[in-house]
C-alpha cells in the first residue's frame, strides 16, 4: 500500500470517529434494587430507604442500607441498595460474583427477571428468599429522546461502542434504552470494566461495524 493510501485511509478512519456519538460510559458494581415488601422484611415495618447520594439516572439514587447476597456455594456480606424502591426485587451481579455465589445468572436487561434464579437476602430485621431476580445486568446505553434522535438511533437497537481506555476494546451489541426519564450513560459490569482498564470519567464512541 502506498503511502498516500495509507495517510487516506487513516484520515477517512479520523473522519469518521468524529462524526461517532460520544457516550460517558459508567462502571456498576453489585447491587440490589428491593421491593417494598422485601424493604419492610428485612429493615423491619415502616423502614425507608436512607438517601445518601444521587446516580446519574434522574431519581436513582444510593442507599445507605446494605443486605447479605446469598448463594449455594458463597456470599458477599454487604452489598448495596439502590434506590428507590421497585414492584420486584432484583440484584445485579457480574459473572464473576456469580461464580462466588455459586448461582447461574443470566445476561438480562434490568427488569426482565422471569425464568431466573433466585438467592438469599438477609438484612437486620430479617430475611427473603428469593425464587427469581438474580442476574448479570447487559450491557447497555441509558439514553434521552432528544440524543436519540440527533443521532438517529432508536429504543431497542444494538450498537458497538469504542472505548479508548488503557486497554482499548469494542463492546459489541450494547443494547440502546432510550426514555425521557433517563440521562445519556453507557453501564458496564466491573468484569468488563476490568477488560478495558476502566477509570472514572471515561467515555466511548458509538462506531459504525466498518471503522474497525
Amino acid at each position: 500500500m502506498s503511502t498516500d493510501a495509507i495517510v487516506d485511509r487513516v484520515v477517512s478512519r479520523i473522519e469518521n470517529l468524529l462524526e461517532c456519538p460520544i457516550i460517558p460510559i459508567e462502571a456498576s458494581g453489585r447491587h440490589v434494587h428491593l421491593s417494598a415488601e422485601a424493604l419492610r422484611v428485612l429493615f423491619g415495618e415502616n423502614n425507608k430507604l436512607t438517601f445518601v447520594s444521587d446516580l446519574s439516572q434522574p431519581g436513582q439514587f444510593v442507599c445507605s442500607e446494605r443486605v447479605r447476597v446469598s448463594g449455594p456455594k458463597g456470599e458477599f456480606p454487604s452489598v448495596v441498595v439502590l434506590g428507590p424502591e421497585r414492584d420486584e426485587t432484583q440484584v445485579e451481579i457480574s459473572r464473576t460474583d456469580a461464580v462466588v455465589l455459586g448461582i447461574k445468572a443470566p445476561v438480562r436487561l434490568s427488569g426482565n427477571i422471569s425464568g431466573t434464579p433466585g438467592g438469599r437476602l438477609t438484612g437486620p430485621a430479617g430475611e427473603v428468599t428469593l425464587s427469581c431476580g438474580v442476574i448479570i445486568a447487559e450491557r447497555h446505553i441509558h439514553m434521552t429522546p432528544e440524543d436519540a434522535a440527533r443521532w438517529d438511533l432508536e429504543d431497542g437497537q444494538t450498537v458497538n461502542v469504542r472505548v479508548f481506555a488503557e486497554r482499548p476494546v469494542t463492546f459489541n451489541s450494547v443494547v440502546l434504552r432510550v426514555s425521557p426519564k433517563f440521562a445519556t450513560f453507557m453501564h458496564i459490569d466491573y468484569d468488563e470494566a476490568n477488560a478495558c482498564g476502566f477509570s472514572k470519567g471515561m467515555s466511548g464512541f458509538i462506531v459504525d461495524d466498518r471503522i474497525y
